[in-house]
């Protein structure tokens, strides 16, 4: 189990430094968005290989919470764009 914590660890450590890469980086305010996304989907992850690792369930409420957070911000900023992009036209 230490090995297969070890990797998922190694990967989504991987995944957050292209992520934050991304977020910093990113040409638009959609890539920024998505990359903010991406970000909490990676905590999420993370939250969940935590609690199969310590076989506990104490972190599930803050993962359902972050993933909540993740979703509304995307269904807003997407409504957003789709408002200016209407407008502008």
């Amino acid at each position: 189990m230490e090995a297969a914590v070890a990797v998922a660890a190694v990967l989504l450590g991987a995944g957050a430094a292209g992520t934050l890469y991304r977020l910093a980086k990113g040409p638009s305010l959609l890539d920024r968005v998505v990359a903010t996304d991406v970000l909490l989907a990676i905590v999420a992850a993370a939250l969940a290989v935590e609690m199969a690792y310590h076989q506990h369930l104490n972190n599930l409420i803050l993962m359902v919470i972050v993933s909540l957070i993740g979703f509304i911000g995307s269904v807003t900023v997407a409504r957003f764009a789709t408002q200016t992009a209407e407008h502008g036209r």
